[in-house]
């Protein structure tokens, strides 16, 4: 029978001295709680009382009825209070929802003392909180849900327990960690305890998790555990999983890193590979061999925007430069030098510097490629001083080296660093200026994150010459060569100059310098952040902005959004308002579908600065990701009444839509066609048609063969000089020669086989399971179809017409009296479209290049295209000889290393373009850029 009114039972906590009568109405009041607790409220005062009574021997039981009435209450910070002080009378097993919430909070209010304890502000957990947790602990059946607990709790113990039961857990906690784990103190000691998980339970048979370890080493940026790494595996007999490690870092890892890890480690094989001299040289000869940049599309271009202008001379150079990124094919150049002579000062500065781009990663003959135009003190010869005379030849020239070996700078960086020393206090003259500019930016990208500090002093030199020109390359060189780092040092140098000098150029260049200095530190980076967004310097909270944003990339840090967008509303900088919204893409790379919805409004804002910004942020986010809500909101942009606004929306669409075909996001044609549209527009705003052409180099990158890649597919990081290289692209908006930076984020699409010799075998290939025509090339071109329009019509007698026919008749009889197919010299072909033979002979080369393809797949050989989203289709073939050490999926494209089942065998591999130029190729002879002008 239900209780009509808990009055009997409140009276009875009345009764003096018998604590039987007291325990019974306690229990009657527990049971109805629920149902009267607006009655018993009314005598909290009496149930307190009991609770105090240290004689009462149910005092607990009053505490929990207490907390109950606080929780129906609504005040549930006592409820929680009585709630711990009941102690076992508070059953956590009990099924309502009263205990639901008091352990949820219980629960969060452990977190938050673990926090603060773990970070020396404030007390342990009170132990009952303790008691609580622990419970829930040993109540939770789900590992995962415990991993989880201890990560927000920091206990540390709890991960190592929960792992050595569940080694397989191993890849979630690192995924999570990453996501949940905000202080890099306590991330690294559950990285720690993940490698020793590790080395404990891998197998030889099995080596996957050496390739989590490996992961994790590259996050913890340990050199000393690497090479315990790779040296245990070596002696184990595992070379090959020491191959693929090592390959993997080179893929993720900076370059102090590797040089490093290259200096202790004891095997031959693993120095060879981590010099990335065979990485460069594989994704080089995969570049080259494949390269299907459609010139045509230059061509045109170019035949349409005027040499003259040097903003559309530039806006050509950069999309030839990124078509034929990493594929050493400068032929447009070579057969454009009247177009190329009309490039002046700046304009020919990165015409020269473009050839770094076209032939980057090429370590073994980039020196010798640039030496005709490099100055003497860097390396050129009498004769190349000769043949370039001017200083922005020479100094594009130093930009150019740097970009061919970024990432792999120690052959470079010692002669770029005599040059600066030797120039270093001249700076100030025109001359001097433009080649220290070069060389400082050519240093700055080859010594990314060596962390050198004698490069640093040395460009500090520049810095303190206080000239505009070099100042500013020198700022962003500084923070280059010091990226992630978070020197206090340096960041305090470069922040107390850029305060005292009046040159905006060297301001600008020091802000994005501390951002880059401050990459990934995350809240390492907030004293800097904040001090300089507190600035009277709009250009110093632009860096602000963008430090944020790079101090924070890929995190999705709540915080970092919130601030970026209060900048994005409030700053009173148009320059600081774009840059905030801009920042936005980098916080989300690795969230990208949040995006769209976080810039939707901003897109509509009435400032075109956030309009370009949330295009560009968009762009960021979405690189090479094809995501269909980002360009609904893109594409209206490309119709914007403000030229910028076009101009952004463009590159957005390209970085978004790169590597996509008509198969796999059909309406990529609209948006080539508009680019192409957007160029032939005679009363086409000029910045628009710079963002259309850049667009035509970005969607076509490195000969249809790269992507743009923000996050290493191996070890799930960040790719450290893809996102830096996008930061400093965005730095185009002022200065042009910037945008030759993006080529940082390029990354080759392909999976690469190699044997334990280092060789790419031919014999090696994939299957594709899915139909051939998904993932091919998107077709060219034809040139001869855009013909230039004439002011008057041809008249066309009646005669004429009846002859041509007469013509197109008689060469059709005489093509098919031909037994075999014709040929360029026997017939000219009348039309663009293919004749049946034709169509026939290209079926037949389909059928010999694909032999062993059928409906729903096909082989993919050695060192050809992979698209990203073509990854999941792929797999080994069981009877091949060749077989991955690891699953190709898991490989995400790359350099894979291959068993070989009968290794006595011969087998023929795959000449890369090292052996070619040695052994075949000879050394491309140099074009000559007219003299400049000596004024700039």
């Amino acid at each position: 029978m239900a209780l009509v009114s808990a009055a009997p039972f409140l009276s009875l906590l009345n009764e003096p001295g018998d604590y039987t009568l007291k325990e019974y109405a306690l229990k009657s009041l527990n049971d109805s709680v629920n149902n009267h607790w607006a009655e018993i409220a009314n005598s909290l005062d009496t149930l307190e009382q009991l609770w105090e009574d240290t004689q009462f021997p149910s005092r607990q039981l009053a505490a929990l009825v207490v907390s109950k009435c606080y929780y129906n209450l609504g005040d549930y910070d006592q409820s929680v209070n009585y709630a711990l002080l009941a102690g076992p009378a508070f059953d956590i097993n009990e099924k309502s929802q009263y205990v639901e919430q008091t352990v949820s909070r219980c629960i969060a209010q452990y977190t938050e003392a673990q926090a603060a304890a773990y970070h020396g502000k404030g007390e342990p957990a009170d132990h009952r909180l303790s008691a609580i947790f622990e419970q829930m602990l040993h109540k939770c059946q789900d590992d995962k849900l415990a991993l989880g607990l201890a990560l927000e709790t920091y206990r540390l113990d709890v991960i190592r327990s929960v792992l050595n039961r569940s080694p397989q857990l191993v890849s979630y906690v690192l995924g999570v960690a990453n996501q949940v784990v905000s202080s890099p103190t306590f991330r690294t000691e559950v990285l720690n305890a993940l490698v020793e998980v590790l080395m404990d339970v891998t197998a030889p048979q099995n080596p996957e998790p050496y390739y989590v370890a490996f992961r994790i080493v590259v996050q913890l940026n340990d050199t000393k555990l690497a090479v315990r790494l790779l040296d245990h595996l070596v002696s184990q007999g595992l070379d090959l999983v020491a191959y693929q490690g090592a390959f993997d870092l080179v893929s993720s890892a900076h370059q102090q890193f590797l040089v490093d890890v290259a200096k202790d480690v004891q095997d031959a094989k693993v120095k060879m590979i981590l010099s990335g001299v065979p990485s460069c040289d594989l994704d080089l000869t995969f570049l080259y061999k494949n390269n299907a940049a459609d010139v045509g599309i230059l061509n045109r271009t170019k035949d349409l925007l005027e040499g003259r202008s040097s903003i559309f001379h530039s806006a050509v150079t950069f999309a030839n430069a990124y078509m034929h990124a990493g594929t050493t094919d400068d032929s447009f150049f070579r057969k454009n030098l009247e177009w190329l002579g009309k490039a002046t000062n700046w304009s020919k500065f990165s015409a020269t510097a473009a050839l770094g781009v076209i032939h980057k990663g090429n370590l073994s003959h980039g020196r010798t490629i640039l030496r005709p135009y490099l100055p003497p003190g860097a390396g050129g010869s009498a004769q190349g001083a000769a043949a370039a005379t001017g200083a922005y030849t020479r100094g594009g020239s130093l930009f150019a080296l740097g970009l061919i070996f970024s990432g792999h700078g120690k052959e470079v960086l010692d002669y770029l660093k005599h040059f600066i020393d030797d120039h270093g206090n001249a700076a100030g003259t025109s001359d001097t200026d433009v080649m220290l500019h070069g060389a400082c930016l050519g240093a700055g990208v080859a010594g990314m994150g060596c962390r050198s500090v004698e490069l640093y002093e040395a460009l500090k030199v520049v810095l303190y010459s206080d000239s505009a020109v070099s100042g500013q390359a020198a700022g962003i060189a500084m923070g280059l060569v010091m990226s992630g780092s978070g020197s206090e040092e340096a960041t305090q140098d470069m922040l107390t100059y850029a305060k005292e000098t009046q040159h905006e150029h060297i301001i600008r260049g020091l802000a994005i310098g501390v951002a880059l200095l401050q990459f990934g530190r995350m809240s390492g980076a907030d004293a800097a952040i904040e001090d300089m967004l507190s600035q009277e310097s709009s250009i110093l909270r632009y860096g602000g902005a963008f430090t944020l944003a790079l101090a924070y990339c890929g995190t999705g840090d709540n915080g970092a959004i919130q601030k970026l967008l209060h900048l994005a509303v409030s700053d009173p900088s148009d320059d600081v308002r774009r840059a905030a919204v801009l920042g936005l893409g980098f916080v989300l790379v690795r969230d990208h579908t949040q995006a769209p919805q976080l810039v939707r409004l901003l897109s509509q804002s009435h400032n075109p600065h956030v309009r370009y910004g949330a295009a560009m942020a968009l762009g960021i986010a979405g690189a090479g990701k094809a995501h269909a809500e980002a360009l609904a909101i893109v594409e209206p942009l490309s119709r914007d009444p403000v030229d910028f606004v076009r101009q952004a929306a463009h590159m957005a669409s390209a970085l978004i839509l790169i590597q996509q075909t008509e198969t796999t996001f059909p309406t990529v044609t609209k948006y080539t066609k508009n680019y192409v549209s957007t160029i032939k527009a005679k009363h086409e705003d000029a910045l628009a048609k710079f963002g259309a052409t850049l667009a035509q180099g970005i969607i076509d990158a490195g000969g249809r063969n790269s992507t743009i890649s923000l996050e290493n597919a191996h070890t799930n990081t960040l790719n450290t000089p893809g996102v830096i290289g996008l930061a400093l692209f965005c730095q185009s908006w002022y200065w042009f020669p910037m945008a030759h930076f993006l080529s940082l984020s390029f990354a080759p699409t392909t999976v690469i086989g190699v044997t334990s010799d280092l060789k790419a075998p031919k014999a090696f290939d994939v299957v594709c399971h899915c139909k051939p025509e998904v993932f091919v090339y998107p077709s060219k071109v034809e040139e001869n179809k855009e013909q230039k329009e004439s002011k008057f019509a041809t008249a066309v007698l009646s005669t004429t017409a009846k002859h041509k026919r007469r013509q197109r008749k008689d060469s059709a009889v005489s093509v098919s009296s031909v037994p075999s197919a014709p040929t360029t010299t026997d017939v000219a072909p009348t039309s663009s479209a293919p004749t049946a033979n034709e169509e026939k002979e290209e079926k037949d080369k389909e059928q010999l290049v694909l032999p062993k393809h059928t409906k729903d797949s096909y082989r993919i050989a050695n060192l050809t295209r992979v698209v990203p989203l073509q990854v999941q289709y792929i797999g080994a073939d069981a009877n091949n000889r060749f077989q991955p050490v690891r699953k190709l999926k898991s490989a995400m494209g790359g350099v894979v290393v291959l068993t070989d089942s009968t290794p006595d065998e011969p087998k023929e591999s795959i000449k890369t373009v090292r052996q070619l130029y040695i052994t075949e190729a000879p050394v491309p002879e140099p074009f000559t850029l007219e003299d400049e002008d000596e004024e700039a």
